[in-house]
């Protein structure tokens, strides 16, 4: 939760310099409480795994969340049970009237696809041009984020020699982002995909910032003020077991893959890898909820019409 101090305490310039989330008096006073509406658009052929990576994360904050679950509607899912999504989720079309606060898009396993010959890149446009007008803060995830990226901005994404697949190092390009509040100088995140996009075509994009970068997997994750976006790259949300599953899975299909970077202790798979990102999965999370909590409107209905916020 953010600090109320009074607006002209002179440490007042200097939290906010810092990144520290600071509520003035003035906000203060006319500030009301509703319950926090965030959508999951999931796009993982697993899904109920990704739920609850996604939702254990959203659900720690202290402030009262309504999560929906959305599909792909013109996409049949092969992995996860149909009773499932049928009790669960709602197509893009039942949720398209309402309004979000905040709206998550995951990645997907297509992203060695030309964007234009995944089955659902017609329906995925619509929905990222709806979360313009409906949805305060979007949070595009991995291939979500390069989809996001793309459609918006015309930046392309790039396959790789090979897997980008691992435990890498990161570190913050702005500290006083309040996305970041409370990182580490350097921290692990753990990556998984086989395309990348490049800092030379985000820089070329006015009102893009790059947050987040590793010195060996490049870009991690970029703000877009204006439209109150953020696109995440790697995988902060993964379980302790994720890269271990995805590679145990492609051992076994027979496909040539690496052991994951920094990952299993002595880079044996037979042993029990360690969680060394779980704190700032919490934070990044819990700063972008905090976020969204001071600056959407109280009327949903008033969601969307003013982008400058």
């Amino acid at each position: 939760m953010p600090i109320k101090i009074p607006d002209t305490l002179p440490a007042f310039e200097t939290l906010v310099h810092e990144g520290v989330r600071v509520m003035t008096e003035t906000v203060a006073i006319r500030q009301d409480i509703r319950p926090l509406q965030i959508g999951l658009l999931n796009l993982m052929p697993n899904k109920i795994k990704t739920e609850v990576q996604m939702a254990r994360l959203v659900g720690a904050s202290p402030l009262q969340v309504e999560l929906s679950l959305v599909r792909i509607g013109g996409h049949k899912a092969k992995n996860t049970p149909e009773d499932h999504l049928l009790s669960f989720y709602q197509t893009w079309e039942e949720v398209r009237d309402r309004k979000f606060d905040g709206f998550i898009i995951t990645g997907a396993p297509v992203e060695t696809l030309p964007f234009e010959e995944v089955t659902y890149w017609d329906e995925l446009q619509q929905i990222l041009d709806w979360t313009t007008t409906n949805v305060h803060s979007t949070l595009n995830v991995c291939w979500g984020a390069m989809a996001a990226i793309y459609h918006f901005h015309g930046v392309p994404k790039y396959l790789l020699s090979e897997k980008a697949f691992g435990i890498y190092r990161h570190h913050i390009l702005n500290p006083s982002s309040v996305y970041l509040n409370g990182f580490s100088d350097d921290f692990q995140i753990p990556v998984s995909r086989w395309t990348e996009v490049r800092r030379s075509d985000i820089e070329k994009v006015p009102g893009l910032e790059i947050l987040m970068e590793s010195d060996e997997m490049g870009i991690c994750l970029v703000h877009e003020k204006t439209a109150n976006r953020l696109y995440m790259f790697n995988h902060v949300e993964y379980d302790s077991t994720s890269l271990a599953d995805e590679y145990n899975r492609d051992v076994a299909a027979g496909v040539a893959i690496k052991v994951p970077h920094n990952y299993f202790p002595d880079d044996d798979p037979a042993k029990k890898p360690l969680n060394r990102w779980r704190s700032h999965a919490h934070l990044f999370f819990g700063n972008w909820i905090n976020e969204i909590y001071q600056t959407t409107p109280y009327d949903l209905n008033a969601i969307g019409i003013d982008r400058s916020a």
